[in-house]
């Protein structure tokens, strides 16, 4: 289940974190997705899935951040992406997480500069994409899809740029190094 760069994750960002809401009210029966009961419940699901996955009891971890994914909804994108880079990483069979990692770049995709800084002021979604597509030409070269690894990897590459200079970067560095050596 690890990948090839040993660095999974994104910038930064948990998948059981919450900020300030966004809150429609509502009079439902459930509780108002930006009500401080929902957000209560997501971060506990969230919780629970790291201390499964920290554990080593990755079903367990899988079942509570699939809960919370679909508890997340298709507006909150950046959590999706976190969540989903997160849960890639929980799968056994390499095309789930080949799935989970294509989810995880089409919520970046979504996600507008703008949007992902209401969270926290210094996170830029283009700052993902490096670690999205290095995941995802680890994937492609673990179901024997070389060429797919290298234009993902080319991918990952062309968006180095974005990462500022610190310790999580010289890691997603020295993975995409690392692959690339592999696909020679």
């Amino acid at each position: 289940m690890s990948d090839v760069s040993g660095v999974r994750g994104v910038p930064s960002g948990d998948p059981g974190s919450e900020s300030g809401s966004e809150s429609d009210s509502g009079s439902g029966s459930h509780p108002d997705p930006g009500s401080d009961e929902s957000a209560l419940g997501r971060i506990a699901l969230g919780l629970d899935g790291v201390r499964a996955a920290q554990r080593g009891r990755t079903a367990e971890a899988r079942s509570s951040f699939e809960t919370l994914w679909e508890e997340l909804g298709e507006r909150d994108v950046f959590h999706r992406c976190v969540l989903a880079h997160y849960l890639a990483d929980l799968q056994d069979d390499p095309r789930a997480e080949l799935e989970w990692d294509r989810r995880a770049l089409a919520a970046a995709d979504s996600l507008t500069a703008e949007r992902a800084e209401t969270y926290e002021s210094a996170l830029q979604v283009r700052a993902f994409y490096p670690s999205l597509h290095l995941n995802l030409a680890s994937d492609h070269l673990k179901l024997g899809e070389p060429d797919l690894a290298r234009e993902q990897l080319e991918r990952a590459v062309r968006s180095l740029d974005e990462l500022p200079e610190d310790a999580y970067s010289a890691g997603i560095r020295a993975a995409v190094d690392e692959l690339r050596q592999r696909l020679r």
